[in-house]
């Protein structure tokens, strides 16, 4: 399900070949087609989720919009893709998410309910790491990044196939979520 949205020519790179360069190239197949798509795409898979039994930690995931628990959880991402940016469309069992990234001075930013992460991405070892440089509430309001030293998010591929693994941990929240799952192309 790819289609073109008119804007920029093919051969545009994407936004984490932007945001990777070179390293982009050396990364596993199936991390290069998931953020290779031009266009639009649906990618689906399952997930196991774990959430922070902390009052502050289960306010914190109700605000970010984040899935409830669960184990092999079904996951829908729908990828929409142009010149400014992404929308990850992301369905966990029926709760929905998402996701809209943009890439600015080097970092790719990532707004995920009134937050607005900033992210350094690495390429290494056959993985994309995400760091957290800095985020912003509303988008305006910059909060101490090493609030969010515990949030942390590795792409991989095993036996051929996508992984994600995502895990948030909050001072005086403690685990907010942790999951991680695979993906392939719908």
């Amino acid at each position: 399900m790819h289609s073109g949205d008119g804007k920029g020519g093919s051969m545009d790179p994407t936004l984490f070949q932007q945001a990777l360069g070179a390293s982009f190239f050396r990364l596993p197949e199936s991390l290069r087609q998931l953020h290779g798509v031009r266009g639009r795409a649906r990618w689906t898979g399952v997930a196991d989720i774990e959430r922070g039994r902390n009052p502050l930690a289960r306010l914190c995931a109700r605000i970010a919009g984040l899935p409830k628990a669960g184990r092999d959880v079904s996951v829908t991402v729908d990828f929409v893709t142009n010149a400014r940016g992404e929308t990850w469309h992301r369905d966990f069992g029926g709760m929905r998410m998402t996701t809209r990234l943009a890439l600015r001075r080097g970092l790719l930013r990532e707004r995920l309910g009134p937050l607005q992460f900033r992210h350094a991405l690495h390429a290494n070892g056959g993985a994309i790491w995400w760091t957290v440089a800095g985020v912003r509430l509303f988008g305006v309001l910059p909060l101490p990044a090493s609030l969010f030293q515990g949030v942390r998010c590795r792409e991989c591929e095993r036996d051929g196939r996508y992984r994600f693994e995502v895990q948030a941990s909050l001072p005086l929240a403690g685990e907010v979520i942790r999951y991680e799952g695979w993906l392939e192309p719908a």
